[in-house]
């Protein structure tokens, strides 16, 4: 048996494995665009076949496709859709800006396997007449964008967000009592509670999630219905409608047509506002990673007031370190989330006349960052926020030895005698209690009445 079928299109013919789904479309891109090891993402696969699963039933709706033909679309759709075809969608991203190979990919497939279920000689379905009825590659691309970046926000990415708020929130209760020493500028400053520092932490997630969910709702409209240049050529005026309501109850997610059909194929505002909403979570892990492993740098040498877990090894050479490796990949995200912001506000900024022809590396980057922080969030929460703890003798310590306290004086005595109190503490290596009474402005009464850690947060 040969390892190749012949497939043809309207340039010819061409040599495809023949354990492959896909046509000859979908062969020439392969072979054209052998560029990186970048592949189209599976998530907008899933998406671009819930469009067709859509169109199948929607166009048997309009009467323009066969009960037989309909029905056998569905059901290769749905096996698409259970990840029983995966690997028969090879297509590079680097490939002609609409995504019409992609588009051709999943034509192609869906047609073949569609066949193998009709079982029917005399009837065969075209992956161009059939699977793309009423579609062009201009409409069904940037829907399956909006499509899968709803999902991936909606089912995945908001709740790997709240459970890691959900942890904080946690030890934000759980340490609330502790007293310590805050910091600005890198250096000592007037106390709060470790509570009140994660507060900071967990309201960020907090505004992030309302931030990311308003700006998702903007990817509800869909392009679907403007064929090729926005008109909706060779479509029923319907279409559009008709299709987001199927799509909208198949996924539980709320979708309806664009207002305007020239704007969804030559924009992709929508995708830079959401971005830019992904990109405000990343500055903020970015934050929050940061003072994890900071507060817990040393064990004797850092600042040492939390301790992270000890998930592995932190060294080849030096026994027994313990490296904040959970912030360290955490971090590492966020800057490549702020690379793929820069890519993705570039390219969308490309729109010529009815089209925009950068849409693949403006979905495979978006998805690429809605994944990362999706699973960079739930490791973070899971191998380091989780086990977090909080090194109540070294905070107290600090506490007591920070010149800072003095701010608490400032009412009683002014400001300038207490910053001679705090310089003399500092030049003589004396507690501030001492240096407090060495001046004489003050008696211990009044120094143990108006310096308590306790009631200055």
């Amino acid at each position: 048996m040969s390892d190749f079928r012949i497939e043809r299109d309207t340039l010819g013919e061409v040599k495809v494995p023949a354990d492959k789904y896909w046509g000859a479309q979908t062969e020439r891109s392969r072979k054209n665009f052998k560029i990186g090891i970048e592949k189209m993402p599976q998530e907008l696969i899933y998406a671009f076949t819930l469009v067709k699963r859509a169109a199948a039933i929607v166009n048997h709706d309009l009467g323009k496709l066969p009960e037989t033909k309909k029905t056998a679309i569905v059901s290769a759709c749905d096996e698409v859709l259970n990840g029983q075809f995966d690997s028969h969608f090879p297509l590079a991203v680097w490939q002609t800006g609409s995504g019409t190979q992609t588009n051709m990919n999943v034509n192609e497939v869906i047609a073949r396997r569609a066949n193998e279920l009709l079982n029917k000689g005399d009837i065969r379905i075209h992956p161009n007449d059939d699977i793309n009825m009423s579609q062009s590659s201009n409409d069904t691309f940037p829907t399956a964008m909006h499509i899968a970046a709803l999902h991936e926000v909606t089912i995945h990415l908001l709740p790997s967000l709240k459970k890691l708020k959900q942890t904080i929130k946690q030890k934000e209760t759980e340490y609330n009592h502790i007293v310590k020493i805050g910091r600005t500028h890198l250096q000592d400053a007037t106390p709060l509670t470790l509570g009140q520092e994660m507060s900071g932490w967990r309201y960020m997630l907090e505004k992030n999630e309302r931030m990311i969910t308003k700006a998702a709702e903007s990817l509800q409209g869909l392009a679907i219905g403007g064929t090729a240049v926005g008109t909706g050529i060779n479509a029923d005026k319907s279409f559009g409608d008709k299709m987001a309501n199927a799509i909208s109850a198949y996924t539980k997610l709320a979708f309806h047509s664009s207002e305007n059909k020239f704007q969804a194929l030559t924009s992709h505002s929508e995708i830079v506002y959401v971005h830019g909403a992904l990109k405000g979570l990343a500055a903020d892990l970015m934050k929050i990673a940061n003072d994890v492993r900071w507060l817990a740098s040393g064990p004797r040498s850092g600042i040492g007031e939390l301790t992270i877990p000890a998930n592995e090894p932190g060294s080849s050479i030096m026994p027994g370190k313990v490296n904040p490796t959970q912030s360290e990949a955490l971090t590492m995200i966020a800057c490549q989330v702020f690379g793929n912001d820069a890519t993705i506000g570039f390219a969308a900024s490309q729109g010529n006349f009815e089209l925009n022809v950068f849409k693949p590396v403006v979905i495979y980057n978006l998805l690429q960052t809605i994944r990362l922080l999706t699973d960079g969030m739930q490791s973070f929460n899971e191998k380091c926020m989780s086990g977090l703890e909080a090194n109540e003798e070294k905070i107290k310590e600090y506490v007591n030895q920070s010149l800072m306290l003095v701010t608490a004086l400032n009412p009683h005595i002014g400001y300038e005698k207490a910053a001679e109190i705090a310089k003399l503490a500092f030049n003589d290596q004396l507690t501030l209690k001492e240096a407090a009474l060495k001046t004489g402005y003050i008696t211990e009464e009044q120094y143990d009445e108006w310096v308590v850690p306790e009631k200055m947060v």
